[in-house]
């Protein structure tokens, strides 16, 4: 049985969302399936109007509760300056439910003096964060 993977990121730009889906593509073709906000629930952005925000906003969060609650292994992506708030509590909720949990990091900006994020994030990824597709693949084997 395929194991399920839910992807927490950003998802605010072109770069991000191109980066999303090439992820998702290599997962998927690694045998993972891939739950993919961006793709599964929408983004805010494009489906928000002036009379619709409260709605699709519950929209959202639900879909991508569901999301996590379906998958195996929940998937940060930790790049950028600092990590995506949305996908911290995704983070949160998910390690809650004692789901897998990994981070992927090819950023070189820190947050602290020894090159590391918050405690409570790389926590979760019981301090291991792939820095590369290679790592990020192994260690989803290891699971």
């Amino acid at each position: 049985m395929k194991k399920r993977i839910y992807v927490a990121a950003p998802l605010f730009n072109e770069m991000e969302l191109k980066r999303n889906s090439k992820i998702k593509e290599i997962l998927v073709n690694n045998g993972y399936e891939v739950y993919l906000p961006q793709d599964e629930a929408g983004l805010a952005f494009d489906l928000i109007d002036e009379n619709n925000k409260l709605e699709i906003n519950k929209k959202i969060f639900e879909e991508d509760i569901k999301g996590i609650n379906s998958s195996d292994i929940l998937l940060f992506l930790l790049d950028g300056r600092v990590p995506d708030e949305g996908a911290c509590v995704e983070l949160g909720y998910a390690y809650a439910l004692n789901k897998k949990c990994i981070g992927y990091k090819t950023d070189t900006r820190a947050l602290d003096k020894t090159g590391d994020d918050n405690l409570f994030i790389e926590a979760c990824f019981d301090f291991k964060i792939a820095k590369n597709i290679d790592m990020l693949l192994e260690y989803l084997k290891e699971l």
